[in-house]
Order: C-alpha cells, then structure tokens, then sequence
C-alpha cells in the first residue's frame, strides 16, 4: 500500500468504531492491520467495512481473512519482525519494514503507549534472534548465495565492480543485494541497450553498449550474467584474453541463466570462478536445512519473550482499573459524606476531620486491597476475569485488547 493511501487508512482506521491504536504492515505478500481494539468484534468490522469501501471487497471474501488476539497476536508480530513468517525464512528486509510501518504510524498519530510497546519489544527480539541465532547466515536464495560465495572469494565486497550481462530479474536482485554488502560500481550490458539503461537507472549504474563488454569485463571484479541467449556468451577463449587484460586478477562469475552463458570449461582457468544455477542451488539446499533449525530455536527463544511480554502487558492491563475503581470510590466517599453533612447539619471542626479521615482510610484500605488483588490475579493470568467483575460491581467502562488483523492473499491482490 503506498503512502498516499496508507496514511488516509491509519487516520480513518484509528477513529473507527472499536479501535483504538492501529499499525498498517504492507509488503509485497502481505497486508495486515495491528490493532489496539477497545472491542475486538467491532474493530474487525471497522477494517473489512474500510477495504469493501476503498477497494470493493465483497462479504464472501471475509473467508480469506484471519484474526489473532492477545499473545497470539504478540508472537505472531514477534515472528513476522524476525523473518520467521516470511517466504523465505530468516530473511532481513521484513525486520526494516517492520520497522518501517512502526515509524508511519507514528508519525500518522496512530501508534501510541500501547502498540509503542509491541513494536519496541518485537523489534528487540529480531535483533536477538539474529545475533543469538544462525538464521540470517545461510543464504537461502539464489542471488543471496551468490552474494555470500563472492564474500569467501573477495573477503570485503567494499568498492568491488560489478557488470551485468543481460537484464533478469534475478540478476537485478543479486546485484541489489552486492550494493547492500557494499559493492558500488554497477554497469550494466545488454543486446537492447534501452533494456541496459533503465536498469542501469534503476540499480544507480552505468549503462554500456553491448560491443564494449570485453573492456569492461577485464575492469570487473564480479560478472553476472543472465542474457536469456540460447547458446554461450562466454567461452574459454573469451575468458583466456580477459585475464590476460586483468593480468590475472581473480574474476567471479555467477551464471544464472538457463540455459548456460558461462562455458563450465572456464573453470580450469587460473584466477576464474565460476558458478552457475546448479552451484547456487546446491548451497540453498544445503544451507536451508541449516537455517530451519536455526529457526526451530528462534521459536523457542520468541514463546520466551512472548510469555515475558505478556506478563508485563497483563500487570499493565490491570492498572486502569486499578485508577478507575479509586475514581469510583473517591466519588463514593464524596457523595457519602455530602449525604451525611445535609442530613446531620453544620459539623465541629474537630468531626468534620475525623470524619473526612475514616472515610479515606476506608477508601484507602479497599483501594489497596483490589488493587493487590488484580496484581496478583495478572501474575495468575485470571486479571481478565477478575477486572471484569470489578468493572462490573463499579460500573466501570471496558479496558483495550490487543489484536492482529492480519488480511490473507486473495484480499491483498485487490488492495495494492
């Protein structure tokens, strides 16, 4: 969702009926709305009303939509910001924008105390469990394995050179991914130079004509190459006079296209490295099993942290009540000791303050005792319980919930 329509959303949301506090999470295979909710049944109808208005959904499709409440909210949010969610389990980009959705509802006024807290802390857990854990260390993409084998090659990929034959949508990703390991030259070739230039544009390189890739292959320090060609684009012969021009430099070659750019034979050449679909796919086999465990242990480390936070959440949930019974007692007292002075008359001095005292000390000593009480009884986990009978006896309004309102697939597709 852009933000030319996501903050309309979180202003418009966040005054609907039932919600209080709301967080819109909008990636490429996801749309999920966060939501402090004052009444969780009103506040999914608020968000479904909201997408049948603005993007005509219609009744039937409410099938594809899923609720979380409560601590399956909070380990649902916990996972998502880890990457334990994602397609691709453990991958990084989710964690920023995560983040990302924190900070626009923030700024939009509808991320307060409550969903602050969650986002904070479930940013800290993604923190933790990547450095804790081995789930970010194994490639388990294509264009990520390449990018983690040209790292055991050059070591800092800092101020490498990077060329692209052809112009693929994997190529594209796994240069994005070199830059953000902080490659910086990017020039790009192709047979239809136009095609060059507005990915050259795209990824902030330099496009080049596709007769003057042989003097910018001798300059290149990583090559990928995706050209959708039928046959070879570099042979031995090819890659014999380039390190003849590189006097040897090490070059490294991702061969992504299917079939083949690369020759296999360039592999006997001293100082060429070469790795085509078969190698990459091969170290995401191998690394995949790698990060599932790593994940499995993640897991164990967010149902920690989410019974923590809950805890705290549960002895914070109860605090309201807590100020709102001594409310309701204080205009108890007052309304009492009104009653008692117009029915008794003019008061001593002297009764006037001794009453004003019994009638605190009693307010004070039912005050404590609820309030000890509905600690305990959020230590307990039975708070809910319990506050709803104490805000029942005093008449008191209902307290917030949390809730995750994430919307499934079929939604998302009408609502980019």
């Amino acid at each position: 969702m852009p933000d030319s329509r996501l903050f309309p959303a979180l202003q418009h949301l966040v005054q609907a009926a039932g919600i209080a506090e709301i967080v819109i999470l909008s990636t490429c295979n996801r749309t999920e709305f966060i939501v402090w909710a004052e009444d969780l049944e009103l506040a999914s109808t608020s968000v479904f009303d909201y997408l049948s208005q603005q993007f005509g959904l219609q009744e039937k499709e409410r099938a594809f939509f899923y609720s979380l409440v409560a601590a399956d909210a909070v380990r649902h949010i916990f996972r998502v910001a880890s990457g334990l969610d994602s397609m691709v389990v453990g991958e990084p980009e989710i964690t920023g924008q995560v983040k990302a959705a924190w900070t626009k509802a923030r700024q939009a006024g509808t991320s307060r105390n409550f969903l602050d807290a969650v986002f904070q802390k479930a940013l800290s857990v993604a923190k933790r469990v990547r450095s804790e854990t081995a789930i970010g260390q194994a490639a388990v993409s294509v264009p990520y394995a390449a990018v983690q084998l040209a790292r055991q090659i050059f070591g800092d990929l800092t101020a490498r050179t990077v060329l692209i034959l052809g112009a693929g949508k994997m190529s594209e990703l796994a240069v994005r991914y070199l830059v953000a390991s902080g490659a910086r030259a990017v020039r790009v070739t192709n047979r239809t130079y136009e095609h060059a230039v507005a990915l050259a544009t795209d990824l902030g390189g330099t496009a080049v004509p596709f007769e003057q890739r042989w003097a910018h292959l001798a300059e290149a320090d990583i090559v990928i190459s995706s050209t959708g060609c039928p046959h070879f684009v570099l042979g031995v012969e090819d890659l014999q006079r380039v390190q003849q021009m590189r006097r040897g430099r090490p070059i490294f070659l991702i061969d992504i296209a299917v079939p083949r750019d690369i020759h296999p034979d360039v592999r006997r050449l001293p100082g060429v490295f070469l790795y085509d679909m078969d190698d990459l796919e091969q170290v995401v086999a191998r690394n995949r099993s790698e990060r599932l465990a790593a994940a499995a242990q993640a897991e164990t480390f967010i149902a920690r942290e989410v019974e923590r936070f809950m805890e705290k959440l549960r002895a914070v949930h109860v605090v309201p009540t807590i100020v709102a019974v001594r409310q309701r007692l204080d205009e108890i007292k007052a309304a009492e000791l009104h009653r008692y002075r117009t029915e008794n008359g003019p008061l001593a001095i002297e009764h006037e303050q001794a009453i004003e005292a019994f009638a605190e000390q009693l307010v004070e000593r039912i005050a404590n005792q609820l309030a000890r009480e509905l600690k305990v009884a959020a230590q307990q986990r039975r708070a809910d319980v319990l506050a709803e009978a104490v805000r029942h006896l005093f008449r008191l309004p209902r307290s917030t919930a949390l809730a995750a309102q994430p919307a499934g697939h079929a939604p998302l597709e009408g609502s980019r």
